[in-house]
């Protein structure tokens, strides 16, 4: 029997326990290393979803016990499985493995990828924050307005009781309080919950699967960080940001969705710098010349209010995920704060308590931004308290949900949003409709 660690961040690593490990009797997962997340290592991954050969459960413990682990455990195996790392970091972890002793792994899709009965669109990236998310729900949107019925299938996010989140369906607001989700969860969530989208995760993605597949005629996979399909697609596209023009060669698994994509979007191209678009392209020409190339912007919009930004000092608070492992140094509301003439951006850094300002240690390219992190409750009432004790007079909310909605605010604050706008052809529906996934291009109502 091989004995065998998966190295993750609670996702892809459940993942690809779940599909290629479960029920074995030649392997034995003796733990799951865990990173990136703050709180996941200490935990058990429960024995009613790693199975019966698995009575007390699987360990999570933190990646720094790697080596020691792969020796006390005479570990054969250490399994790669978490996103958004430079290659350079997958073979440090390739490199601690091996000079311990065991053989290093990547698993690929055609031992990871499930299959769907119904068609699938799979929506990924190259990095976090390249603009997947509204490309998602841009496609949904596209969808529907074809008459199919969608259902988006969410990237895993276990940051609670994993038994319970085995199979997740949110189709309202209510269904989020009910499950108590965090920031980090509502920011994925919310957004396709107001565009009338059914949104599906959780950890068995099997089980995932065959429920939406009851109330749905397509699956929309939306990817994370800038994992792989867990669904395999029918068509897949792929999100390249021109503002970190060259990542899309340089971080894993992001080279491998350019690799893999039928189709491309180089989103941004409205603010990102015209050498920077033309280095995605050549990147694109070069590693996957067959791919259609969809070119994108991404118009950010302030909501309407009373407020005004000209001449104030503003917080600017970006989407977490994106400005930490993503290494965004800005966001929408940081551009809505220079367009709209503030005074200057506060720096939260004076203000930051708790876990917000371990996170501006451990990312010091963040300075007049404050990223909101979420990932349970003490973190949310951290994040508020360093919102309270800032010295801004309005908070510019960049985040994919209304934080308002989850924390409350002492000070005035506007929301600012992105949405996708595609430009020139071909568009997005017209490549669905070759797919034969639509039956024509929707006209505009």
């Amino acid at each position: 029997m091989r004995h065998v660690v998966i190295a993750g961040a609670a996702g892809r690593d459940f993942h690809n326990f779940n599909v290629a490990f479960r029920g074995r009797d030649d392997v034995r997962v003796v733990a799951f290393t865990a990173t990136q997340i703050p709180d996941i290592e200490g935990r058990v991954y429960p024995s009613e979803l790693a199975g019966p050969g698995y009575p007390d459960g699987i360990p999570i413990v933190a990646e720094e016990e790697l080596a020691d682990l792969v020796a006390r455990e005479e570990v054969d195996e250490v399994v790669f499985a978490y996103s958004d790392v430079t290659h350079e970091h997958v073979m440090h972890v390739g490199s601690i493995s091996l000079a311990a002793g065991a053989d290093y792994v990547l698993l690929g899709p055609r031992s990871t990828e499930l299959r769907s009965q119904k068609p699938v669109v799979a929506i990924c990236a190259v990095r976090t924050g390249s603009g997947k998310s509204q490309t998602t729900r841009h496609v949904a949107a596209v969808l529907r307005g074809a008459g199919k019925r969608v259902a988006v299938l969410r990237h895993p996010m276990p940051y609670g009781d994993l038994t319970k989140q085995a199979v997740q369906r949110f189709e309202r607001y209510e269904d989020l309080d009910v499950a108590d989700v965090t920031i980090e969860e509502r920011e994925e969530y919310e957004p396709h919950l107001a565009e009338g989208n059914i949104v599906f995760a959780g950890v068995d993605y099997a089980a995932v699967l065959e429920r939406a597949e009851q109330e749905a005629d397509v699956i929309v996979w939306d990817g994370g960080n800038n994992d792989t399909p867990f669904i395999h697609p029918d068509l897949h596209i792929v999100v390249v940001d021109p503002h970190r023009a060259g990542h899309e060669l340089r971080y894993h698994p992001g080279e491998q969705n350019l690799r893999m994509a039928d189709v491309c979007v180089v989103n941004k191209t409205d603010t990102a710098p015209p050498a920077g678009v033309e280095a995605v392209l050549d990147s694109i020409k070069r590693a996957n010349p067959k791919a259609k190339i969809v070119r994108a912007a991404s118009p950010f919009v302030v909501e309407q209010d009373t407020h005004q930004i000209a001449g104030k000092r503003v917080l600017a608070i970006e989407d977490g995920p994106t400005l930490t492992h993503g290494e965004m140094s800005y966001g929408a509301a940081v551009l809505a704060a220079k367009q709209g003439g503030a005074a200057e951006l506060v720096d939260p850094r004076p203000f930051a308590v708790g876990s917000i300002k371990e996170t501006f240690a451990k990312y010091p390219h963040l300075t007049e931004l404050l990223p909101a992190m979420g990932y349970g409750r003490k973190q949310m009432e951290e994040l508020r308290e360093t919102i309270e004790r800032s010295d801004a007079d309005l908070v510019l909310i960049g985040t994919p949900i209304d934080l308002r909605r989850v924390i409350e605010l002492d000070k005035p604050a506007l929301r600012v949003t992105y949405r996708l706008q595609e430009l020139g052809e071909p568009t997005l529906a017209e490549l669905l409709a070759e797919r034969g996934i639509i039956d024509s291009v929707p006209q505009p109502a």
